[in-house]
């Protein structure tokens, strides 16, 4: 009989806040997370795609029923750091619940070995299917073997070793198990179906003890058939497999540092990691196992999709650990992953499928930088030619939109900001010092960093401002410049604020820190320290488990004040990441970076992950917001895993991992530029009547040039320059004692001419 109440309450999945997470590392093909104490989503057949929403349980007596992550009294421990084998104890006035979870290393299945303590009492598995991704129109069925969920071409068994005394499925809100206990204080509802919707299953095991079996197939038969033989083969034999699998893999880590302490949270990261890289696609490293505010959505996508940005900061904490292989295999995904212009996806599907459509430059230059510190320690072997010819068309992308990238890191606001601008340079450099350019391309890609490297603080500096003024400094970077715009005079407006408009001069923002950590810029910069005066004054947040910061100041991408989730709107709050990104910053100054580690550590989940937001305001307990604690956005955070690492290891080594020789040196000290170089992009208003001047273009085109208010107009052909750009290259020296030159350009393509005048005041 199908149950009533179709289609039931609309989806959701489970909370962001995650204990754990976890996958085999073997042929099988599941990875399992824990949040308050149960399973929550698991991914199948990839690490991109959840579907479950969660597997809890009930414990119920005569007198009195108990959700166990209700109830929220539990502990968590694992056999080492390294090893993802969770083994979680709840505690209750009438009962002792404890489970270990596990996944199959041969099989499609996670495995549940469990114990009830307590007399006269019944445990019941209450299982939610989110089957292809969505809590929508899913089927639940009781069998015989146990519990099923089918959805097209995907299902799920759950079987238990001692099998169900009997089972219901139900509707979510409406007649699911949890209802039945909420209404009668027992499972009263038997129901054999719920078919097309929002459904969830309930089962009474037969003993207090026992091993559950949640397997994953493209039909219930092979689904049942996985179920049955990971059962069969034996929960001691699958424990033996998985342990022996990580401790295999954690043999290659290297840390070597003193500190028990920071040894054992590197370990532990680096662990992280490793459980988000997807098993069919090698080196495809998703952002999460986790949807943000996820119990209050059915967000297909998540976090649980590649970040090229995300996954290149890993890379470089895995090369900090000496996983060499990971990070090849990383630096291989990539290559195949790249779009033919040179750029990557916004975010995608471990497939290679995108999901966003927005572009964003350092998501292009970072690739390159890993491909370079990939040569730099002699590692990329048999990669060279992919790598090479990745780097090219990467570069040609860099060198064509830059130094303007329609989105920041932050995925809010196009303009030109610290962080993309450092990436762009160094990865220009990079691809000329590491042969991934020819003599041309490397000459004008060297030309290009050299000349946006000399601009820099003309688009990101400010001096004097009301800030300044306050706080006692000369000047500051700010977050970022508007596009065709300088930050002294210019306004952002805010994407998750409602485009709330602020100055451009007054918002900050850590992007800056790259500049230093990437090797353009000193520690000791006196504009370094000005910025970061200001940022420790605005953005730096101190709570109970320690000091975190804001990504900019007006931020609105964290819960609202009442604690409500993100909703396109919010509160932005502090984040553990930044933490790292300061601590670095701190060891790359000979200050002490320790109190950044602490803080870090101090925010993760009993299992050890790191969160994306703590929170940072008053407790809410109602809620579960508490200061320093875990918001609800995603935890794990695998950049904030990342950057741990990198903080350890910049404290142990005192340099960052991602620095490279090549733009180190060649930024030691000022350098002058060879040329100066115009684009629309970033136009300049003046240049310097001594030096060459570079009108540049990303197609072929006829220079129309005056001076002086349009007079000796003639026309001048742009030549190639290298990496697909093209320049009209003027003498300013030349001109004599003009005052101004003005032009316009007539591309050689169906755009004709560009439909504007454009002026430069010629400075001597």
């Amino acid at each position: 009989m199908n149950a009533p109440g179709w289609p039931g309450m609309p989806p959701a999945w489970s909370s962001s806040a995650k204990d754990i997470v976890g996958t085999a590392l073997g042929a099988g093909r599941v990875w399992f997370t824990l949040g308050y104490g149960i399973l929550d989503e698991v991914y199948w057949p990839s690490c991109s795609q959840p579907q479950i929403r969660d597997l809890g349980f009930i414990v119920a007596g005569a007198d009195f029923w108990s959700e166990v992550k209700r109830e929220q009294h539990y502990t968590l421990s694992t056999p080492e750091p390294e090893v993802p084998l969770p083994k979680v104890v709840h505690e209750h006035a009438r009962y002792k619940l404890e489970f270990e979870v596990l996944a199959d290393p041969l099989r499609d299945v996670v495995l549940i070995r469990y114990r009830l303590h307590g007399e006269g009492l019944r445990l019941y598995a209450l299982l939610a299917p989110h089957l292809g991704g969505s809590g929508h129109d899913n089927t639940a069925l009781v069998q015989a073997q146990g519990l099923a969920a089918l959805k097209q071409n995907e299902a799920l068994m759950l079987m238990a070793d001692a099998g169900f005394a009997r089972g219901s499925a139900g509707y979510v809100g409406v007649s699911d198990g949890w209802q039945d206990f909420q209404q009668h204080a027992a499972m009263t509802w038997t129901h054999a179906s719920a078919s097309n919707g929002n459904v969830a299953l309930l089962g009474e095991l037969n003993a207090s003890h026992g091993v559950l079996a949640l397997a994953f197939a493209n039909t219930l038969e092979g689904a049942q058939t996985l179920a049955r033989a990971s059962l069969a083969h034996g929960y001691e034999s699958a424990r033996h497999g998985f342990i022996e699998g990580w401790k295999q893999w954690s043999r290659g880590l290297r840390c070597d540092i003193k500190d028990a302490t920071a040894r054992a949270a590197v370990r532990r990261a680096a662990m992280v990691l490793k459980v988000h890289d997807d098993r069919h696609h090698p080196g495809a490293l998703i952002a999460s196992l986790s949807i943000p505010w996820g119990n209050t959505r059915d967000d297909p996508g998540g976090y649980h999709l590649v970040w090229a940005r995300d996954a290149v900061e890993a890379g470089f904490a895995m090369l900090a650990c000496a996983h060499h292989e990971e990070t090849r295999a990383l630096l291989s995904y990539l290559i195949a992953t790249q779009q033919d212009d040179g750029h990557w996806a916004q975010n995608f599907y471990t497939d290679g499928r995108a999901y966003w459509t927005g572009v964003q430059l350092d998501e292009a230059a970072l690739p390159v930088l890993l491909a370079a510190k990939l040569d730099e320690l002699g590692l990329l072997d048999g990669q060279r030619a992919a790598a090479t010819a990745m780097a090219r068309r990467a570069l040609r992308f860099v060198a064509r939109i830059g130094p303007f990238s329609p989105q920041d890191r932050w995925e809010e606001n196009p303009g030109i900001n610290p962080f993309t601008l450092a990436a762009a340079i160094a990865a220009l450099v990079a691809g000329a010092a590491h042969g991934f350019l020819d003599a041309r391309d490397a000459r004008y890609a060297l030309q290009l960093a050299d000349d946006w490297n000399t601009r820099l603080e003309s688009w990101v500096y400010v001096q004097d401002t009301g800030l300044d003024r306050a706080h006692g400094t000369r000047g500051h970077y700010v977050r970022i410049a508007p596009p065709g715009q300088d930050a002294q005079h210019s306004e952002v407006a805010l994407k998750n604020r409602g485009r709330v408009v602020v100055a451009a001069r007054d918002l900050l923002g850590l992007e800056y820190v790259y500049l230093v950590r990437l090797g353009l810029r000193a520690a000791n910069d006196p504009r370094i320290a000005d910025t970061t005066r200001l940022v420790d004054a605005l953005l730096r947040v101190q709570t109970p488990t320690g000091a975190f910061y804001r990504r900019y100041n007006e931020d609105g991408y964290g819960e609202h004040h009442d604690g409500r989730a993100f909703d396109g709107s919010g509160v932005g709050r502090a984040w553990p990441l930044l933490a790292g990104e300061r601590g670095v910053l701190a060891a790359q100054a000979g200050a002490d970076a320790r109190p950044y580690l602490d803080a870090m550590l101090a925010s993760a989940s009993l299992g050890g992950m790191l969160p994306e937001q703590v929170w940072d305001s008053d407790a809410i307990p109602a809620r579960g917001l508490f200061p320093g604690r875990p918001t609800g956005s995603a935890m794990p955070l695998v950049w904030a895993h990342g950057e741990l690492i990198k903080l350890v290891m910049a404290i142990q080594h005192h340099a960052p991992v991602e620095q490279l020789a090549a733009v180190v040196a060649r930024y030691a000290r000022a350098r002058e530029p060879e040329l100066q170089l115009w684009r629309p992009q970033a136009p300049a208003t003046q240049c310097a009547a001594a030096r060459p001047i570079l009108i540049e273009g990303d197609a072929p085109f006829v220079l129309h040039i005056g001076h002086d208010g349009w007079q000796d107009v003639r026309d001048i052909a742009s030549t190639p320059s290298g990496l697909g750009m093209h320049g009209a290259l003027l003498d300013c020296a030349a001109l004599g004692g003009h005052d101004s030159i003005e032009f316009t350009r007539r591309f050689l393509d169906a755009r004709d001419w560009e439909g504007r005048d454009w002026q430069l005041a010629l400075v001597r």
